[in-house]
């Protein structure tokens, strides 16, 4: 019963947050987009093991993790709270297409054998 009074209290009658909570708190946010870009960069590279043998897994997962944190800052500032089901979706989305500008590169033409296509 605690928790249902706590969650609708008014927000000056809430407990201050102390120093190891407002710790707990950002690496709560922060560790799930290091998490999920390094987890994608290691797929990738094991799936696509030949195509990314170039590049490297901390750059992979350095630009996967970026993309992942901004699309979950973007859903804290949009939704005005971590943890929405969209905001993760949005990371997966911002982590994938991430690993693929990395790894691939968009619009390099390395890929092309430079003919036209029919």
């Amino acid at each position: 019963m605690t928790c249902i009074k706590f969650a609708t209290a008014h927000p000056s009658e809430r407990p201050a947050l102390g120093a190891l909570d407002a710790l707990n708190h950002l690496l709560a946010w922060l560790l799930p987009p290091l998490a999920l870009g390094a987890l994608s960069a290691a797929l990738a590279k094991l799936v696509w093991r030949g195509e990314l043998r170039a590049v490297r897994w901390r750059r992979l997962a350095g630009w996967a993790s970026g993309a992942a944190w901004l699309a979950s800052a973007a859903g804290l500032v949009v939704f005005g709270r971590d943890g929405h089901m969209a905001t993760y979706g949005a990371m997966v989305v911002a982590s994938a297409l991430a690993l693929m500008a990395t790894g691939f590169g968009f619009g390099s033409g390395s890929r092309s054998s430079g003919g036209g296509g029919r």
